[in-house]
């Protein structure tokens, strides 16, 4: 546990914060308005993200009385620099407790794992309407990658390609 400061702590998470995380994820998709794509339960998300070959991290930011944000994350690796990087799946504080810098609290904490590690790297999308989330990563120097488009192979297409 690590006190950022004297209104919240920022820890990481364990199997029986595995129901929280799970709201947390739905309160991420509502906001995002992606709710109808959450296919992820409770068992499944304690399986994978606590299970034997889990190489995913997630931190919780909380006060006394209840979690206000997480980040999850795990590590990549890129070949130009020779070096791993972390790639950040998700970032959500609860609306409530924006403002207050837990955002950021749990990005230098995420940096600090990169550089620990002697990463190269740490990387995240944002969806184009969030204006709000893009200036706040801006604002900690974060850039935009332009010429970059990303693809996903969703689990139908994977099906197929996996076929051919």
């Amino acid at each position: 546990m690590d006190a950022v400061n004297e209104n919240y702590y920022i820890r990481s998470a364990e199997l029986d914060d595995v129901p929280e995380i799970f709201v947390l994820i739905k309160e991420l998709a509502d906001y995002e308005r992606l709710l109808d794509e959450v296919v992820a339960t409770e068992k499944q998300l304690g399986e994978t993200l606590f299970g034997e070959n889990s190489n995913v991290e997630v931190l919780l930011a909380y006060d006394e009385n209840q979690i206000l944000g997480f980040a999850l994350y795990f590590q990549t690796y890129s070949t130009f620099l020779g070096r791993q990087g972390i790639y950040l799946e998700d970032l959500f504080v609860r609306e409530f407790a924006r403002g207050k810098g837990i955002g950021q609290a749990l990005l230098q904490r995420i940096a600090k794992c990169v550089m620990e590690m002697g990463g190269g790297r740490l990387e995240w999308s944002v969806l184009d309407w969030n204006e709000s989330a893009i200036s706040f990563y801006k604002k900690i120097g974060a850039v935009p990658l332009d010429g970059w488009t990303t693809f996903r192979l969703n689990r139908e297409t994977l099906e197929k390609l996996a076929a051919l």
